[in-house]
Parts: C-alpha cells; structure tokens; sequence
C-alpha cells in the first residue's frame, strides 16, 4: 500500500506516524510546501520574545529524523498542484527546480492546515507587516527586531497569537497598542469576563482599542477604521486563520458548514480513500454535536493519529471536543472550555451562571486568586462550559473541568469529587468544590446568585429591588453598588426587621462568601426573594455591571 500526505506539520505527521505503527510495509511519503516541518507553531511568540532562544527547540525533527525512525519519506519545497480522484494520483511541483511530476497513491491524506486572514487594506503588504503562521515568519520578525529595533508596534487581534505576542514585544521594550474589531477581547471569554481581564491589563497600562480594524499601513503609521493614526514601525496581524481548502475543493471534495473540510468520526472525506485532518478539517462539539470549527495543536495531533489508524483498517475515531484553550499573559493565565454563556443561550439552553473568586492556595503559601465562571444546564444540571482568569492552578483547574464536561457531570457531584490536597498545591475545598457548592445550591437549595449584569439591568430600569451591601461600612464607603444600603453581616440579624420581606433583594460582599451568608440570614428571616450578586462587589466593580 502506498500512503501519500499533503502537509507535514502535526497532523500530517502525526498521520504518517501512526499509520507507520499499524503498517511497517507500507510506502509513506509526505510532500510539504514549506522547509519546516513538525513545528511546535504554539511556542513561535516565545522564540520572538527571546524565552526560547534557539529555535531549533522547536523544530526538534527533521526529514532525516523521520526516514530513519519511521521509514518514512517526506519532501520539503515540493507544492501540491492537483489530486486527481478517480485516477488516483496528484500532480507536485518542486519549488526549487520547477520540476512538475506525478504521483500515485492508494491512500491520501490531506493536511493542508489553515491560512492567516490577511485584511485587504492598503500598505497590508509592507515589509515591516507580518503574519505569525510558521517558523519562517517568526524568523523574519525576530530578525527584524534585530536588525531595525522597531520602538512601535501595533498587533491586530486578541486572541491566543495577539496576546501572547503582545507580552513578547514588551519585552524587548517595544511601545506596543493592540487592536480588536469586536467589542471585547478576547474571542474565547463571554463579555463580562473579557471585561475583567481588560481590567486587569490596564492596570499594566496596556492600550487596547476596541471596536477599531486597520484601514491602511503607512511606513510609520497605521491608520484605523474611525480615522485615528497611531505610530507604528511594525505591525503585526493576528486577526484569525481559515482553512486552506483551496486543493480539497478543486478535488470535489465535500466543504461542511464552517468552511472546512466536512469528515467522518475516522476522518474520511465523501471520496473514497482520501482522509483529512488538523486545521483544514471541521470537527463537532461534544456538548450540542454540532460541527465546529477549533484550529488547534492539540486536535491536529489527535485527528492525524485518527486519519493515521483508520486509513490502515484501525478503530480509533474522534469523539468531539470543548474548544479547549489556555494561554498565558504576562502573569496571568487564561483559560476555557465548553460553551460560553452566549454559545448556551444559542443553543437554547435555560442555564444558571456562577462567578467564583478563590485561591489556588492558602495565603500562608502565597496563594492567589482566580476568577472562575461556570454555566450549567437548569434541566439537566450539568455543566456546560468554563472559563477561568487566573495565576497558579488555573491548568489544572480547567482540565478537571473539561473531565467533568465530558463525561456529562451534574453539579452536585463536584463537592464530592476527592481531589489532592495538601497546602502547597490547594485549598481544604478547592475552588472546583466552590463552583460546584455554588451552582447546587442555586439550582437545588433555593440559593439564587444574579449576575452583575441583571443586577445593573434591574437598577437602571427603576425595579423595585433592595440592594444590601453586607461589609464594613468603610468598604462600602470607598465603593459600592448603586442604590445599595448598607448592613453590615454582623449587624444584619437585629437590622433585617426595618428591611421589606416583600421584594426582590439582592445581598453583596467583596466576593461572594459573606454575600452568602447573608443571604442565608435573610432567607432563615423569612424574607421571599433574596439573590447573591456573584463574583461580589469586586466582579462587579471591575466589569462595571457589563
């Protein structure tokens, strides 16, 4: 059996790989456009900023490495121009001689990855102008850092790459203004979240623009939808991929709805005997079923090891995924999995939403805080999605969620779940234990929690609400929420009887656990209506009730 793949970055040659493992007489050739294959393209931005020195860390195995190790034989430079289906061959160009031959398969493997979306603007093509996609473009920024000591920088886009070469050029002691064309950043995060970590860059004085797209790229200067010009000698675009489906769609390949390669749960295509896999491919939620579109490195290697296995007449096949994603920022990590809290109501889902503010560890060992929001399923109880902004703690954290997402866990049964403990790694009740404590008792012990969000809805429409602030009187001196009064917890059992019982109210602390009580003392008073602003006054501070 011959074996050819198109793409040998990771899910080419993770394909290659396996099917290697099943199959040792099999011929497997790889043809990739590029020089640089099997890249860790996730630790570009660190080689950029000077963390990973020599980039070679992370081109760890060349051609040679995988013909000696795999027998398998993979040509660089050589461009793919055709697949002719029912002939079973593809035409190649070797982009070095121009020489333009044929090749015949059995099987076919397509990992043609995905592409930039480069903004049709004027001056887009500029030399100080780049796209981070492969190692070579990282070596083209990192050299012309070298070499032209660029002192401003604009970066368009706020997802995983813009951040995290945000972080990269301020450590070379680059001016840096990062732009976004949506009203938050951060595509990953729902908006009141997003709001927070906006809040808490500007404490690092980072300028984001928001709501503002490039409009043209001067030598000096970049020039924004609405008109502003910002100084500028070196731009970087960060705006989102697509797949690269040009080849896969002169094939007669099927294209499902996101605009990817439409494939099997064993990464088939419509035409027999070609597969495709990684960023060029749609995969499906494993919450709604739906098709999705997730670029990523880690699904890259799992669908290649899949269209790998399948192709020779193994039994893997893809279950779904989360959209799961990390990164880090500065000193901050962000982190996500599941629906958002706007991917849930679209989908119709009635859901509870929790804000929960804990440590990852004791403060006797410097522990610090970490902001978890969770959306759970009011019909089924089950959690729904994730989203953490955080310092130590928060990957472990959002991979026992993605667990729990999995396997379809109900709220309650996280107060149970028998985690590590000891004080240098967590808390007695870690902050899994709190969030789900926080939805049970909201879904099932008549412990409401209202968002900071409704909270402010309720005030400025003028409803009839009672808004009780539950700290000392200099706390809430200093800051507080509109229309609040305040009774601190101390004093609240003797002060609850000059409060009406009657009405909707609402009881606050600084984040959320004297909120609670006092909502409890509230409840035990006979009071018919009584919710726990979550994440507290300081959620609601730094998102400003958005």
């Amino acid at each position: 059996m011959r074996i050819l793949v198109v793409g040998a970055v990771a899910a080419g040659t993770s394909a290659a790989a396996k099917a290697r493992r099943n199959d040792d007489k099999a011929e497997i050739v790889i043809y990739e456009k590029d020089q640089d294959i099997s890249y860790s393209g996730c630790g570009l931005p660190y080689y950029i900023g000077g963390e990973i020195e020599d980039i070679g860390e992370l081109t760890p195995r060349d051609a040679q490495f995988f013909k000696k190790k795999y027998n398998i034989d993979i040509h660089t430079g050589h461009e793919v121009l055709k697949i002719s289906a029912e002939d079973k061959k593809i035409t190649v160009r070797n982009l070095q001689t121009n020489e333009v031959f044929e090749d015949q398969y059995d099987k076919l493997v397509i990992a043609t990855g995905a592409i930039p979306f480069v903004p049709q603007v004027p001056g887009i093509d500029h030399r100080h102008v780049f796209f981070l996609r492969n190692v070579q473009s990282a070596r083209n920024i990192r050299k012309y850092i070298n070499e032209q000591r660029p002192k401003h920088a604009l970066i368009a886009g706020t997802g995983f790459i813009g951040f995290e070469m945000l972080e990269n050029l301020i450590s070379e002691n680059i001016n840096v203004t990062i732009i976004e064309k949506d009203s938050k950043i951060t595509p990953n995060l729902d908006k009141d979240m997003a709001d927070f970590l906006e809040s808490s860059l500007a404490k690092k004085s980072i300028t984001i623009l928001k709501n503002s797209s490039i409009a043209k790229v001067d030598k000096r200067s970049v020039t924004l939808d609405d008109g502003l010009e910002i100084k500028s000698d070196m731009v970087i675009v960060a705006a989102g991929v697509r797949p690269n489906v040009t080849l896969a769609k002169e094939t007669g390949i099927e294209i499902g709805v996101t605009g990817a390669i439409k494939v099997d749960h064993h990464m088939q295509t419509n035409l027999k005997d070609i597969y495709a896999c990684g960023d060029c491919i749609e995969t499906f939620s494993v919450i709604t079923g739906k098709p999705v579109y997730r670029p990523l490195g880690s699904t890259a290697n799992k669908t290649g090891r899949i269209a790998g296995d399948a192709l020779t007449g193994g039994t893997l096949s893809y279950r779904g995924n989360l959209s799961t994603g990390i990164f880090k920022l500065f000193d901050l990590t962000i982190a996500s999995t599941g629906l958002t809290e706007k991917e849930a109501l679209k989908e119709g889902y009635d859901i509870v939403i929790c804000h929960n503010i804990k440590p990852d560890k004791p403060a006797y060992f410097q522990g610090k805080e970490m902001v978890i929001k969770a959306i759970a399923d009011k019909k089924t109880e089950k959690l729904l999605g994730v989203q953490i902004i955080g310092y130590d703690g928060v990957d472990k954290r959002i991979d026992v969620f993605v667990t729990l997402i999995t396997y379809g866990a109900k709220v309650d049964e996280l107060f149970h779940l028998d985690l590590a403990y000891a004080p240098p790694y967590s808390t007695t009740k870690d902050p899994v234990h709190y969030t789900g404590m926080i939805l049970d008792n909201a879904l099932n012990k008549g412990r409401g929690i209202i968002t900071a969000k409704e909270t402010k809805i309720l005030i400025e429409t003028g409803k009839k609400v009672q808004v009780i602030d539950a700290r000392v009187n200099k706390q809430y001196e200093e800051s507080h929420v509109d229309t609040a009064v305040n009774v601190p917890h101390s004093k609240l059992r003797e002060e609850a009887k000059q409060l009406d019982k009657d009405i909707l109210t609402i009881t606050y602390c600084n984040k959320g656990v004297t909120g609670n009580a006092a909502q409890n003392i509230l409840i035990n008073e006979g009071f018919k209506e009584v919710y726990n602003l979550s994440g507290g006054h300081k959620f609601y501070k730094a998102t400003k009730g958005k």
